[in-house]
Protein backbone atom coordinates (compact mmCIF):
# COMPACT_ATOMS: atom_id res chain seq x y z
CA UNK A 1 0.00 0.00 0.00
CA UNK A 2 1.71 3.19 -0.70
CA UNK A 3 2.60 5.75 2.24
CA UNK A 4 -0.30 8.10 0.63
CA UNK A 5 -3.11 5.85 0.73
CA UNK A 6 -2.05 5.04 4.12
CA UNK A 7 -2.14 8.15 5.38
CA UNK A 8 -5.33 9.43 4.08
CA UNK A 9 -7.30 5.98 5.47
CA UNK A 10 -5.86 6.78 8.72
CA UNK A 11 -6.60 10.44 8.60
CA UNK A 12 -10.38 9.87 8.09
CA UNK A 13 -10.15 7.43 10.42
CA UNK A 14 -10.22 4.09 8.89
CA UNK A 15 -6.88 2.68 9.38
CA UNK A 16 -8.51 -0.75 10.44
CA UNK A 17 -9.24 -1.46 6.79
CA UNK A 18 -5.00 -1.24 5.90
CA UNK A 19 -4.67 -4.57 6.45
CA UNK A 20 -7.65 -5.65 4.12
CA UNK A 21 -5.95 -3.87 1.27
CA UNK A 22 -2.99 -4.72 1.97
CA UNK A 23 -4.21 -7.89 1.53
CA UNK A 24 -5.82 -7.35 -1.46
CA UNK A 25 -2.38 -6.21 -2.86
CA UNK A 26 -1.05 -9.66 -1.91
CA UNK A 27 1.35 -7.59 0.73
CA UNK A 28 2.56 -9.81 4.17
CA UNK A 29 -0.24 -12.04 4.08
CA UNK A 30 0.22 -13.41 6.96
CA UNK A 31 0.93 -10.21 9.09
CA UNK A 32 -1.74 -8.61 7.63
CA UNK A 33 -4.21 -11.98 8.16
CA UNK A 34 -3.34 -11.11 11.85
CA UNK A 35 -4.37 -7.95 11.92
CA UNK A 36 -7.55 -8.02 9.96
CA UNK A 37 -8.80 -11.07 12.81
CA UNK A 38 -7.30 -8.06 15.31
CA UNK A 39 -9.16 -5.10 13.93
CA UNK A 40 -12.27 -6.16 11.63
CA UNK A 41 -13.05 -10.25 13.10
CA UNK A 42 -12.59 -9.66 16.70
CA UNK A 43 -15.01 -6.48 16.73
CA UNK A 44 -17.79 -7.66 14.58
CA UNK A 45 -17.49 -10.69 16.70
CA UNK A 46 -18.02 -8.78 19.65
CA UNK A 47 -21.01 -7.41 17.93
CA UNK A 48 -22.83 -10.63 16.86
CA UNK A 49 -22.11 -11.49 20.85
CA UNK A 50 -23.62 -8.14 22.15
CA UNK A 51 -26.46 -8.78 19.72
CA UNK A 52 -27.36 -12.30 20.89
CA UNK A 53 -26.86 -11.14 24.77
CA UNK A 54 -29.39 -8.33 23.98
CA UNK A 55 -32.09 -11.07 22.54
CA UNK A 56 -31.64 -13.32 24.52
CA UNK A 57 -32.40 -10.76 27.62
CA UNK A 58 -35.35 -9.28 25.74
CA UNK A 59 -36.63 -12.94 25.05
CA UNK A 60 -36.05 -13.76 28.85
CA UNK A 61 -37.88 -10.15 29.97
CA UNK A 62 -40.72 -10.83 27.49
CA UNK A 63 -41.68 -13.91 28.79
CA UNK A 64 -41.24 -12.65 32.32
CA UNK A 65 -43.99 -10.27 31.68
CA UNK A 66 -46.02 -12.89 29.70
CA UNK A 67 -46.31 -15.24 32.33
CA UNK A 68 -46.92 -12.18 35.40
CA UNK A 69 -50.19 -11.05 32.88
CA UNK A 70 -51.25 -15.07 32.40
CA UNK A 71 -51.29 -14.84 35.97
CA UNK A 72 -52.58 -11.88 36.82
CA UNK A 73 -55.44 -12.43 34.62
CA UNK A 74 -55.80 -16.11 36.08
CA UNK A 75 -55.70 -14.64 40.06
CA UNK A 76 -58.25 -11.93 39.41
CA UNK A 77 -60.39 -13.20 36.44
CA UNK A 78 -59.79 -17.51 36.51
CA UNK A 79 -58.46 -20.29 34.61
CA UNK A 80 -60.27 -19.32 31.27
CA UNK A 81 -59.14 -15.98 31.31
CA UNK A 82 -55.65 -17.06 31.57
CA UNK A 83 -56.29 -19.12 28.85
CA UNK A 84 -57.50 -16.51 26.71
CA UNK A 85 -54.32 -14.11 27.39
CA UNK A 86 -51.99 -17.12 26.66
CA UNK A 87 -53.96 -17.45 23.34
CA UNK A 88 -53.84 -13.36 22.97
CA UNK A 89 -50.18 -13.21 23.62
CA UNK A 90 -49.47 -15.99 21.44
CA UNK A 91 -51.39 -14.21 18.49
CA UNK A 92 -49.02 -11.15 18.31
CA UNK A 93 -52.23 -9.13 18.74
CA UNK A 94 -50.59 -5.33 19.97
CA UNK A 95 -53.14 -5.33 22.83
CA UNK A 96 -52.12 -7.38 25.07
CA UNK A 97 -48.35 -8.24 23.78
CA UNK A 98 -45.76 -7.64 26.96
CA UNK A 99 -43.96 -4.07 26.66
CA UNK A 100 -40.75 -4.33 27.90
CA UNK A 101 -37.48 -4.02 26.67
CA UNK A 102 -37.74 -4.64 22.89
CA UNK A 103 -35.59 -7.57 20.50
CA UNK A 104 -33.10 -6.24 18.24
CA UNK A 105 -35.71 -7.06 15.41
CA UNK A 106 -38.43 -4.72 16.85
CA UNK A 107 -35.71 -2.00 17.23
CA UNK A 108 -35.03 -2.41 13.51
CA UNK A 109 -38.78 -2.45 12.55
CA UNK A 110 -39.05 1.12 14.67
CA UNK A 111 -35.90 2.22 13.13
CA UNK A 112 -37.67 1.94 8.88
CA UNK A 113 -41.16 3.02 10.96
CA UNK A 114 -39.72 6.13 11.90
CA UNK A 115 -37.85 7.12 8.48
CA UNK A 116 -41.33 6.09 7.03
CA UNK A 117 -43.46 8.75 8.90
CA UNK A 118 -40.47 11.15 8.46
CA UNK A 119 -41.32 10.86 4.53
CA UNK A 120 -45.08 11.06 4.86
CA UNK A 121 -44.53 14.29 7.44
CA UNK A 122 -42.26 15.59 4.71
CA UNK A 123 -45.00 15.70 2.11
CA UNK A 124 -47.66 16.88 4.05
CA UNK A 125 -45.67 20.09 5.11
CA UNK A 126 -45.23 20.16 1.22
CA UNK A 127 -48.62 19.81 0.77
CA UNK A 128 -49.47 22.19 3.51
CA UNK A 129 -46.76 24.98 1.86
CA UNK A 130 -48.68 24.62 -1.33
CA UNK A 131 -52.10 24.63 -0.22
CA UNK A 132 -51.23 28.60 1.92
CA UNK A 133 -48.80 29.83 -0.80
CA UNK A 134 -51.17 32.12 -2.10
CA UNK A 135 -52.65 33.16 1.04
CA UNK A 136 -49.62 33.66 2.87
CA UNK A 137 -48.52 35.74 -0.19
CA UNK A 138 -51.58 37.71 0.25
CA UNK A 139 -50.99 38.19 4.06
CA UNK A 140 -47.55 39.30 3.95
CA UNK A 141 -48.34 42.08 1.31
CA UNK A 142 -50.94 42.78 4.14
CA UNK A 143 -48.16 43.21 6.86
CA UNK A 144 -49.69 39.92 8.27
CA UNK A 145 -47.14 36.74 9.50
CA UNK A 146 -47.58 34.01 6.94
CA UNK A 147 -49.52 30.69 8.10
CA UNK A 148 -46.57 27.92 9.11
CA UNK A 149 -47.29 24.36 9.45
CA UNK A 150 -47.86 23.37 13.22
CA UNK A 151 -47.53 19.38 12.85
CA UNK A 152 -45.57 17.60 14.77
CA UNK A 153 -42.47 16.95 13.72
CA UNK A 154 -40.97 13.73 12.64
CA UNK A 155 -37.65 11.59 13.72
CA UNK A 156 -35.23 13.24 11.49
CA UNK A 157 -36.39 16.89 11.97
CA UNK A 158 -36.11 16.03 15.27
CA UNK A 159 -32.21 14.90 14.51
CA UNK A 160 -31.63 17.99 12.81
CA UNK A 161 -32.86 20.74 15.77
CA UNK A 162 -31.11 18.76 18.54
CA UNK A 163 -27.54 19.10 15.79
CA UNK A 164 -28.67 22.98 15.41
CA UNK A 165 -28.67 22.98 19.37
CA UNK A 166 -25.92 21.56 19.93
CA UNK A 167 -23.57 23.64 17.20
CA UNK A 168 -25.19 26.57 19.00
CA UNK A 169 -24.28 25.83 22.09
CA UNK A 170 -20.70 24.64 21.67
CA UNK A 171 -19.61 28.02 19.22
CA UNK A 172 -21.19 29.65 22.38
CA UNK A 173 -18.94 27.90 24.83
CA UNK A 174 -15.74 28.65 22.34
CA UNK A 175 -16.66 32.37 22.89
CA UNK A 176 -17.10 32.01 25.90
CA UNK A 177 -14.07 29.84 27.20
CA UNK A 178 -10.98 30.30 24.70
CA UNK A 179 -11.16 33.81 25.52
CA UNK A 180 -11.37 33.88 28.91
CA UNK A 181 -8.89 30.85 29.01
CA UNK A 182 -6.42 32.73 27.19
CA UNK A 183 -6.45 35.73 29.81
CA UNK A 184 -6.29 33.57 32.65
CA UNK A 185 -3.54 31.31 31.41
CA UNK A 186 -1.58 34.62 30.45
CA UNK A 187 -1.28 35.91 34.06
CA UNK A 188 -0.64 33.42 37.39
CA UNK A 189 -2.56 36.11 39.55
CA UNK A 190 -5.56 35.35 37.61
CA UNK A 191 -5.13 31.97 37.77
CA UNK A 192 -4.98 32.21 41.38
CA UNK A 193 -8.20 34.35 41.53
CA UNK A 194 -10.51 33.15 39.07
CA UNK A 195 -9.87 29.34 40.36
CA UNK A 196 -11.97 28.97 42.90
CA UNK A 197 -15.16 30.06 40.65
CA UNK A 198 -13.94 27.05 38.25
CA UNK A 199 -14.00 24.76 40.52
CA UNK A 200 -17.26 25.66 41.75
CA UNK A 201 -19.05 25.35 38.48
CA UNK A 202 -17.62 23.30 36.60
CA UNK A 203 -19.80 20.38 37.96
CA UNK A 204 -23.08 21.74 38.60
CA UNK A 205 -25.62 19.84 36.85
CA UNK A 206 -27.16 20.72 33.68
CA UNK A 207 -30.68 20.75 35.82
CA UNK A 208 -29.37 23.50 38.07
CA UNK A 209 -27.64 25.82 34.64
CA UNK A 210 -31.33 25.27 32.93
CA UNK A 211 -32.93 26.55 35.70
CA UNK A 212 -30.87 29.35 36.48
CA UNK A 213 -30.85 30.39 32.20
CA UNK A 214 -34.75 29.86 32.24
CA UNK A 215 -34.86 32.50 34.97
CA UNK A 216 -33.34 34.78 33.03
CA UNK A 217 -34.92 34.14 29.17
CA UNK A 218 -37.70 34.17 30.92
CA UNK A 219 -37.56 37.64 31.97
CA UNK A 220 -35.67 39.03 29.17
CA UNK A 221 -37.99 37.81 26.63
CA UNK A 222 -41.07 38.37 28.40
CA UNK A 223 -44.01 39.47 25.89
CA UNK A 224 -41.68 38.65 22.96
CA UNK A 225 -42.18 36.02 20.43
CA UNK A 226 -38.59 34.70 20.14
CA UNK A 227 -37.95 30.79 20.34
CA UNK A 228 -37.31 31.07 24.07
CA UNK A 229 -36.95 27.17 24.05
CA UNK A 230 -34.25 27.22 21.76
CA UNK A 231 -32.41 29.99 23.18
CA UNK A 232 -32.84 27.88 27.00
CA UNK A 233 -31.65 24.90 25.31
CA UNK A 234 -28.52 26.00 23.63
CA UNK A 235 -27.26 28.93 26.47
CA UNK A 236 -27.83 26.01 29.16
CA UNK A 237 -25.67 23.81 27.10
CA UNK A 238 -22.98 26.17 26.32
CA UNK A 239 -22.63 27.03 29.86
CA UNK A 240 -22.61 23.27 31.28
CA UNK A 241 -19.96 21.83 28.65
CA UNK A 242 -17.44 24.66 28.26
CA UNK A 243 -15.50 24.46 31.39
CA UNK A 244 -13.25 21.16 29.62
CA UNK A 245 -12.40 23.98 27.00
CA UNK A 246 -12.02 27.18 29.77
CA UNK A 247 -9.42 24.82 31.69
CA UNK A 248 -7.67 23.17 28.86
CA UNK A 249 -7.05 26.46 27.07
CA UNK A 250 -5.93 28.16 30.57
CA UNK A 251 -3.39 24.95 30.98
CA UNK A 252 -2.34 25.09 27.31
CA UNK A 253 -1.84 28.89 27.32
CA UNK A 254 0.27 28.43 31.12
CA UNK A 255 2.44 26.14 29.85
CA UNK A 256 3.57 27.49 26.55
CA UNK A 257 7.45 26.39 26.42
CA UNK A 258 9.66 29.56 27.49
CA UNK A 259 11.54 29.32 24.71
CA UNK A 260 9.16 30.05 22.34
CA UNK A 261 8.27 33.20 24.53
CA UNK A 262 12.27 34.38 24.87
CA UNK A 263 11.87 34.21 21.10
CA UNK A 264 8.73 36.22 21.03
CA UNK A 265 10.53 39.04 23.02
CA UNK A 266 13.67 38.69 20.96
CA UNK A 267 11.42 39.67 17.67
CA UNK A 268 9.63 42.09 19.92
CA UNK A 269 6.61 41.04 19.25
CA UNK A 270 3.72 43.18 20.04
CA UNK A 271 1.23 41.54 23.29
CA UNK A 272 -1.04 40.59 20.55
CA UNK A 273 1.18 38.88 17.95
CA UNK A 274 2.48 37.47 20.67
CA UNK A 275 -0.61 35.79 21.64
CA UNK A 276 -1.59 35.10 17.67
CA UNK A 277 1.60 33.83 16.40
CA UNK A 278 3.34 31.93 19.88
CA UNK A 279 1.07 31.12 22.30
CA UNK A 280 -2.32 29.85 20.33
CA UNK A 281 -0.11 27.54 17.73
CA UNK A 282 1.51 26.34 21.21
CA UNK A 283 -1.56 25.90 23.03
CA UNK A 284 -3.81 24.42 19.68
CA UNK A 285 -3.01 20.50 20.87
CA UNK A 286 -4.74 21.16 24.71
CA UNK A 287 -7.23 23.45 23.49
CA UNK A 288 -8.42 21.04 20.69
CA UNK A 289 -8.78 18.27 23.32
CA UNK A 290 -10.44 20.54 25.68
CA UNK A 291 -12.67 20.93 22.71
CA UNK A 292 -13.16 18.01 21.69
CA UNK A 293 -14.36 16.95 25.67
CA UNK A 294 -16.84 20.15 25.15
CA UNK A 295 -18.69 18.98 22.43
CA UNK A 296 -19.22 15.56 23.80
CA UNK A 297 -20.74 16.69 27.06
CA UNK A 298 -22.82 18.98 24.96
CA UNK A 299 -24.49 16.51 23.08
CA UNK A 300 -24.46 14.23 26.04
CA UNK A 301 -26.02 16.70 28.07
CA UNK A 302 -28.55 18.52 25.54
CA UNK A 303 -31.00 15.43 25.55
CA UNK A 304 -31.20 16.07 29.41
CA UNK A 305 -32.21 19.77 28.44
CA UNK A 306 -33.82 19.38 25.64
CA UNK A 307 -36.19 17.00 28.03
CA UNK A 308 -36.62 19.68 30.68
CA UNK A 309 -36.80 22.74 28.64
CA UNK A 310 -39.90 20.95 26.50
CA UNK A 311 -37.19 21.98 23.49
CA UNK A 312 -38.02 19.90 19.90
CA UNK A 313 -35.59 17.79 19.71
CA UNK A 314 -34.22 14.03 20.79
CA UNK A 315 -34.60 14.71 24.36
CA UNK A 316 -38.17 15.75 23.82
CA UNK A 317 -38.36 12.60 21.32
CA UNK A 318 -37.35 10.41 23.96
CA UNK A 319 -39.63 12.05 27.08
CA UNK A 320 -42.69 11.79 24.53
CA UNK A 321 -42.28 7.86 23.91
CA UNK A 322 -42.10 7.49 27.33
CA UNK A 323 -44.44 8.97 28.29
CA UNK A 324 -46.95 7.62 25.43
CA UNK A 325 -46.68 4.07 26.40
CA UNK A 326 -47.31 2.87 23.23
CA UNK A 327 -46.29 -0.88 22.22
CA UNK A 328 -43.68 0.11 19.92
CA UNK A 329 -42.36 3.16 22.17
CA UNK A 330 -39.37 0.98 23.83
CA UNK A 331 -38.21 -0.02 20.66
CA UNK A 332 -38.76 4.03 19.42
CA UNK A 333 -36.61 4.76 22.04
CA UNK A 334 -33.88 2.28 21.64
CA UNK A 335 -33.15 3.68 18.22
CA UNK A 336 -33.03 7.26 19.78
CA UNK A 337 -30.47 5.82 22.05
CA UNK A 338 -28.30 4.15 18.78
CA UNK A 339 -28.74 7.22 17.11
CA UNK A 340 -27.72 9.66 19.36
CA UNK A 341 -24.53 7.34 20.78
CA UNK A 342 -23.73 7.44 16.80
CA UNK A 343 -24.30 11.50 16.24
CA UNK A 344 -21.81 11.47 19.42
CA UNK A 345 -19.39 9.44 18.00
CA UNK A 346 -19.29 11.02 14.81
CA UNK A 347 -18.79 14.41 15.99
CA UNK A 348 -15.88 13.45 18.01
CA UNK A 349 -14.22 12.11 14.83
CA UNK A 350 -15.20 15.77 13.30
CA UNK A 351 -13.54 17.57 15.63
CA UNK A 352 -10.30 15.04 15.72
CA UNK A 353 -10.17 15.43 11.49
CA UNK A 354 -10.15 19.08 12.02
CA UNK A 355 -7.64 19.31 15.00
CA UNK A 356 -5.00 17.06 12.86
CA UNK A 357 -5.92 19.07 9.97
CA UNK A 358 -4.87 22.81 11.78
CA UNK A 359 -2.74 21.44 14.16
CA UNK A 360 1.05 21.56 14.15
CA UNK A 361 1.60 18.19 15.87
CA UNK A 362 0.13 15.69 13.86
CA UNK A 363 0.22 12.88 16.63
CA UNK A 364 -1.81 14.41 18.73
CA UNK A 365 -5.80 13.24 19.22
CA UNK A 366 -4.87 9.72 18.14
Amino acid sequence: MSKKLSKSIRFIGLGFLEPVISLIQGKETKKNLVLVLKKIIAPLASFILFIGVWQTGAQLLYDKEADYRIEKARTEQGDEAAIKMKECIISGDVSCQPNTLPSPAQVKVSFFKLFEDHKIIRQDKKDFKEKTASLNQKRVADGKEAITYTGRPSFVDQIITSIKTVFAGFLLAILIAVPIGIIIGLSETLRDSFNWLIQIFKPVSPVVWLLLVFMIVKTLTKDSETDSAFIISFISVGLCSMWATLVNTTMGVATVDQDFLNVAKVLKLGSFQKVFKIILPSSLPLIFTGLRITLSVAWMVLIAIELLAQSPGLGSFVWEEFQNGANDSNSKIIVAMFVIGIIGFLLDRIMLTIQKLISFNKNEGN
